[in-house]
């Protein structure tokens, strides 16, 4: 499936992200030369929807059209198929940032062409990966590292004054990355919204500019921690404004507006049918059902159990079905 090329085809730079698929046909690694030969890696598009990634390194690459890279780029451009179509990934794909080394998915071309992409950049010995995506919900811009160690602060804390550190879910393309390089994921906003853009774009354009990752204070850095992820089971509807009906669960629309804020206990989390049973799971990281520390029924109101920060939460029923309604978060001090 992959496609790996030294060069941009014509057009490129100018091509929307529902053509891409007629410009590549398929996935694609470029390898793109600067000064510096050691490669930055960037990846954009493993969802297919969230395009903020793209289209600023289009603009990136536009301003060293006639210059040469500070250093040397492996970019890698993936669910274009799902771009074309502006969906997370089409039903019958597996979700891109689910099937890299150290999934648990089944087999699959693409989870080999993931593994293709991971063994030819170990080889490279990357200075650091940066792979960048958007939110369904409301979010700040921050970034994500699976590994707390110096490098990957100093990306972090480079890109927003928020952080969170995960080890769940497996398989996303910034902890296989880990083990060989400082890895990041930058969560850039809304698709769409041209503030992420310029945001990437600045930053993309400062890392490449960087001789090393110098340990720094990162004083000014809040460090959060995921502890669980919040899915909806399949066997519970969703009710939505734009439905006669209900449904098993309504969720409480004002916090797409509270993430990375924090939650008191006793706050509403969904009005929900109290006869259903498993409205919703909470998994812990270490994949264990911890729905009951955190929320509990009251009435016909599914409400928090103790005080917690939300990260991702959406409303959006595709989103939710695709990959879950938000992460339960805790901040993290690191010494």
């Amino acid at each position: 499936m992959l496609n790996e090329m030294n060069q941009l085809p014509d057009d490129f730079l100018d091509v929307k992200v529902e053509d891409l698929h007629e410009l590549l046909k398929s996935p694609t690694l470029f390898h793109l030369q600067g000064a510096n030969p050691q490669p930055l890696f960037i990846s954009t598009l493993l969802h297919g929807n969230e395009t903020t990634g793209f289209y600023a390194i289009q603009r990136l690459l536009k301003r060293y059209r006639e210059k040469q890279l500070p250093r040397t780029i492996s970019l890698f451009i993936g669910n274009i198929a799902a771009a074309k179509e502006n969906k997370r990934h089409l039903d019958d794909q597996d979700d891109y940032n689910r099937i890299w080394p150290g999934s648990h998915h089944h087999d699959s071309p693409e989870k080999d062409m993931m593994q293709s992409v991971t063994h030819i950049m170990a080889k490279k010995k990357p200075f650091a990966s940066i792979d960048i995506h958007n939110n369904t919900g409301k979010n700040p811009h921050y970034g994500c590292i699976n590994i707390l160690n110096p490098h990957g602060l100093v990306l972090a804390s480079k890109f927003s004054d928020i952080a969170v550190y995960f080890t769940s879910p497996r398989g996303v393309q910034s902890s296989a990355f880990s083990d060989f390089c400082p890895s990041i994921v930058l969560e850039c906003g809304q698709s769409g919204d041209k503030s992420g853009e310029e945001h990437v774009l600045d930053y993309l354009d400062s890392v490449l500019q960087m001789n090393e990752l110098s340990a720094q204070s990162n004083s000014d850095l809040t460090l959060y921690h995921t502890v669980a992820r919040v899915t909806i089971p399949d066997t519970i509807t969703i009710g939505s404004d734009s439905s006669s009906r209900p449904g098993d669960i309504s969720l409480n629309k004002q916090l797409e507006d509270k993430n990375f804020h924090r939650i008191a206990p006793g706050t509403e989390f969904a009005v929900v049918n109290p006869n259903k049973e498993k409205l919703i799971v909470v998994n812990s990281e270490s994949n264990e059902d911890v729905t009951n520390e955190y929320v509990e029924l009251e009435s016909n109101r599914l409400v928090f159990k103790k005080s917690i920060t939300l990260s991702m939460f959406t409303t959006k029923e595709e989103a939710i079905r695709q990959d879950c309604v938000c992460y339960f978060m805790e901040e993290l001090h690191i010494g």
